[in-house]
């Protein structure tokens, strides 16, 4: 299994962190916003754990959605 996490910038919006996690990991706003707050005070959150081949798939939606908003934002996946 992998956890996916996303790691902290200082360019990425609050916004846009919260919307990924709503849209690719189907988080509810108020788990995606505590998330978010751990990805800003902590420097990392962690999305979910999944296997690794959905861990991958989650991550580089991530990074598609980042790249296409210009947002440096940071997504990778660790074995748990």
């Amino acid at each position: 299994m992998f956890q996916v996490v996303l790691h902290n910038d200082d360019y990425t919006t609050m916004e846009f962190v919260v919307d990924v996690l709503i849209d690719v990991f189907h988080k509810p706003a108020a788990e995606a916003t505590r998330i978010m707050l751990d990805v800003h005070r902590r420097g990392q959150g962690i999305c979910g754990i999944f296997t690794r081949d959905v861990a991958r798939t989650k991550a580089g939606e991530v990074q598609r959605r980042a790249r296409d908003h210009e947002f440096p934002l940071r997504c990778t996946c660790e074995p748990v």
